[in-house]
C-alpha cells in the first residue's frame, strides 16, 4: 500500500508543478524558479499524511482511489507549506538535508548581483510566496472535489481546522521560545498537539473517514488516536532534532538548541537541578557546536532524553487504546497499531 500511495501522490504532484511551470513561465524566469524551487521542496518526504487518509478512506470501505488521492495531496501539500513557512520562522536554510527555498533564492539573488540584505529579502520572500503557493492549492483541492457539497463541506472544516490550530501552536511555539519562564509539560505537549499532531494525524485520518462515509464515533476514535501519537511523533521528532543524526535525519542537531526551542526535553530538564546551567546556553544564536554538545551531554546526564522517550511511549499506549475500545474494521486497527509503534522507534 505505501508504495502505490506514494506513487499516486508522485504523480500528482508531477502533474501539479508541470502545469504550474507552464503557466509561470509567463510571469518570467524567476518565478518559474520558484515554482521549480517548490516542487523540490515536496520531493523527499515520509508521506505520512497521504498514507493515513488512504488507511482511513480503504479500512473504512472507501472504494474510489481517485478522490482519496486528491484529498492526500491536499494534505502533503499543506505539510509542504506548513514546512517552508516554519523554516522562515525559524530562519533555517536546511530541509531534509540540502539548501531550502529561502537559502537557493538567497543563492539565486547574490548571482544575480544583489547584497547580503538583499539577498536575505529575496530568499525570505520566495520561501513566504511558495508557502502561500502551496496552501492555496491545498485549498483548491478540497474545494473542486467532486462528491456531494455535505461531504465537501465537512472536508473544508477539517482543512480550516489543520489550519487554524497549527497556526496556533506555531505562535505559542515561537511565543514559549521567547519567555524567561521555565518550560512545563503540559504547555509543551499542548503545542506540540496543536502545533504538528492536529494537522499531520488527526486531520488527515479524519479526513479519509470522511470522504468514506464513515460513522461519527469512528472518526471521534481516530481523532482521538490521531493526536496521541502525533504527539508521540513530535516528542521523537523533538529528541531527533538534538539527539539524531544529521546525516540521517537531514537536519541540524543544534539549531533547536539555539533557537531554544521548548520540548519535553527541556521541560524535564527544567524540573531538575541541572536546569540553571542549561537555561544560560538554551537560546544562544552563536551556539557553537561545542557549546551544543556540552549542552547535549548535560541534558543527557540530568535524565531529559530517558523522560522525554517514556512521555512518547505513554502516549502510544493511550493511541493504542483508542483503537483497542474503538469499533473499527481490524486490518485499519492492526495498521495505526503498528504505525502508532514505529513513531517512536524511527530515527529519521
Amino acid at each position: 500500500m505505501p508504495d502505490l500511495v506514494d506513487s499516486a501522490i508522485d504523480d500528482g504532484l508531477r502533474t501539479f508543478f508541470a502545469d504550474a511551470r507552464d503557466r509561470a513561465a509567463a510571469f518570467g524566469v524567476h518565478y518559474a524558479a520558484l515554482w521549480e524551487s517548490l516542487e523540490q521542496q515536496s520531493s523527499g518526504g515520509k508521506r505520512i499524511r497521504p498514507r493515513l487518509v488512504n488507511a482511513a478512506y480503504a479500512g473504512l470501505g472507501g472504494a474510489d482511489p481517485a478522490l482519496a488521492t486528491r484529498v492526500a495531496l491536499a494534505f502533503e501539500l499543506l505539510h509542504t507549506a506548513f514546512l517552508i513557512h516554519d523554516d522562515v520562522i525559524d530562519r533555517d536554510t536546511v530541509r531534509r538535508g540540502a539548501p531550502n527555498i529561502a537559502a537557493r533564492f538567497a543563492d539565486r539573488a547574490r548571482a544575480h548581483g544583489a547584497d547580503d540584505r538583499a539577498s536575505e529579502i529575496w530568499g525570505e520572500t520566495a520561501a513566504v510566496l511558495a508557502g502561500d503557493l502551496a496552501l492555496s492549492r491545498a485549498h483548491r483541492e478540497i474545494a473542486t472535489l467532486p462528491v456531494p457539497a455535505e461531504c465537501r463541506a465537512a472536508l473544508l472544516d477539517i482543512l480550516d481546522r489543520a489550519v487554524f490550530v497549527s497556526a496556533a501552536g506555531e505562535l505559542a511555539d515561537v511565543v514559549h521560545a521567547a519567555s524567561p519562564e521555565p518550560p512545563e509539560v503540559g504547555r509543551v505537549l499542548a503545542t506540540l498537539e496543536h502545533k504538528t499532531a492536529v494537522y499531520s494525524f488527526e486531520c488527515p485520518l479524519t479526513a479519509g473517514a470522511v470522504l468514506a462515509g464513515a460513522s461519527e464515533d469512528a472518526i471521534g476514535a481516530l481523532a482521538r488516536y490521531g493526536r496521541l501519537v502525533g504527539v508521540a511523533f513530535q516528542i521523537t521528532d523533538d529528541i531527533l532534532g538534538v539527539f539524531g543524526d544529521p546525516e540521517v535525519t537531514g537536519k541540524s542537531t543544534a539549531s533547536d538548541l539555539r533557537e531554544g526551542k521548548q520540548t519535553a526535553l527541556t521541560a524535564h530538564a527544567a524540573t531538575t537541578d541541572a536546569w540553571p546551567a542549561i537555561s544560560t546556553r538554551l537560546g544562544d544564536p552563536d551556539l557553537d557546536d561545542a557549546a551544543a554538545d556540552a549542552l547535549r551531554d548535560a541534558l543527557l546526564g540530568c535524565g531529559a532524553l530517558d523522560a522525554a522517550r517514556r512521555l512518547a511511549d505513554e502516549h502510544v499506549t493511550l493511541a493504542r487504546f483508542e483503537l483497542d475500545t474503538a469499533d473499527l474494521p481490524g486490518a485499519l486497527r492492526t495498521e495505526l497499531g503498528d504505525l502508532a509503534q514505529r513513531a517512536t522507534e524511527r530515527i529519521r
